[in-house]
Order: structure tokens, then C-alpha cells, then sequence
């Protein structure tokens, strides 16, 4: 498989969820999205119009967080919080389930939030964050089964706030669950080239990451065509 820097970039959600972010870094996240010609940005729901403001008139969309980064919030407050930062002007969402009530058993519950939030969202995309490395092998793909079902158009590895990111063995689990039609999104840990075409090989369609400069120079600089 051959991927070139141009095609990489168009997979990548160039993210920055850091809490002490500020507006300048917010600019700076924009700036190089466009430049890059990176699929989103992803971002924090306060930080939504400004995203939206200085991507006005590029390609570029706006991905907004939900849930984040814990996942435990109530499932109504999800679902207000997604049909906030739709209303502010997000086109994506990146949704964390209920990691507890996943571990539970309590499919039921899960379900039913991971429901309410795809019919929030509406055509807008919902990629749902599981957080592999909390999860054994049997709640991943219980998970996925439940994305699946919701109508959720993603799953995605992990927050990258958690004890660990994107594996290639995660990324090829997630989507041998998931077959060929839903979306799989790796994040966390995705700092350079050769990661990031490791995991797309492996079946990420979409790829959460703060270094996504870095990633694309890293591929010029390889030679990749």
C-alpha cells in the first residue's frame, strides 16, 4: 500500500485538547490545518466558533469533543452537549462512551446514550472514542458492536488522555468488528510517518493527532509519492 503525504493529510484530524490551550495555539491548530490540507480540526466545544471562524472559506472542518475525556457524564448531558456544538458549528463529533457502564455489562445503557447522541448529531457524523486500554479484548468488541448499532459512523481507539494511545493490534481488532462501511479512527501517541501508515495498513481511515505537520513532512522527507 502506498499512501502519499498529500492522501495522509486528508485523514488527519489535527487536534488539540490540552486544557491550557489558549487562543494563539487555537490560530496556530488552524493555520496548519489549512496549509496541510488536513481533513478537521478537533477541539474543544468552547473553543467551536473560534475554529469555525478561522476556517471560514477553507475545506477544513470542525470536529468538536464530547463527553471528554472521561465518558462517565450523564447520557442527557451528552446529548445537550452535542446539539450545543452543533448549534455553535461543529460538523463532527467525537463522542466518549460510558467506559464504566460498558464494564458493567449494561449493553442496555450504553446503547441507549450512544442512540440518543447519533439522533442528536443527525447527518453529522459521530465517531465513538472506547478507549482500548481500559477495555479487554471481549468489551472492544462489545463496543464496537454497539457503535455499530447506534448508527455511529466511527470508532475510535482512544481519548489519548488515557494510559495509552492508538495500537496497530487495536486499530485491526476495531475494524475486523466494525467490516469495511464504518469508519476507524486511531489517536493517541501519533507522532511520526511511519506510525501513521503502520496504522492506516492496519484499517484507520482517520487518524487523531497533534502532529500532524510533523507526520507529512515526515513522508516528504521518506520520499513517499
Amino acid at each position: 500500500m502506498s499512501t502519499t503525504p498529500g492522501q495522509m493529510a486528508r485523514l488527519i484530524d489535527h487536534t488539540l485538547l490540552r486544557p491550557d490551550a489558549v487562543l494563539e495555539d487555537f490560530q496556530r491548530l488552524c493555520a496548519e490545518a489549512v496549509k496541510h490540507g488536513f481533513h478537521s480540526v478537533c477541539v474543544p466545544g468552547s473553543r467551536v466558533v473560534q475554529a469555525v471562524h478561522l476556517l471560514d472559506g477553507s475545506d477544513v472542518k470542525v470536529a468538536a469533543v464530547v463527553g471528554f475525556p472521561l465518558g462517565s457524564t450523564d447520557g442527557d448531558a451528552k446529548r445537550y452537549e452535542t446539539e450545543t456544538v452543533i448549534d455553535l458549528g461543529a460538523q463532527e463529533i467525537d463522542l466518549v462512551l460510558n467506559i464504566g457502564r460498558l464494564k458493567d455489562g449494561d449493553d442496555r445503557y450504553v446503547l441507549r446514550e450512544l442512540r440518543d447522541v447519533v439522533e442528536a448529531a443527525e447527518s453529522i457524523p459521530v465517531k465513538v472514542i472506547l478507549e482500548c486500554c481500559l477495555l479487554t479484548e471481549d468489551e472492544k468488541r462489545r463496543a464496537c458492536s454497539l457503535a455499530v448499532e447506534s448508527g455511529a459512523k466511527f470508532v475510535k481507539t482512544s481519548t489519548g488522555f488515557g494510559s495509552g494511545g492508538a495500537t496497530v493490534a487495536d486499530v485491526a481488532l476495531l475494524r475486523s468488528c466494525v467490516g469495511p462501511k464504518i469508519g476507524v479512527k486511531a489517536a493517541g501517541g501519533i507522532r511520526d510517518w511511519a506510525s501513521a501508515v503502520a496504522l492506516v495498513e492496519a484499517g484507520a481511515t482517520r487518524l487523531g493527532t497533534s502532529a500532524g505537520p510533523a507526520i507529512v513532512a515526515g513522508g516528504t522527507a521518506s520520499g513517499a509519492y
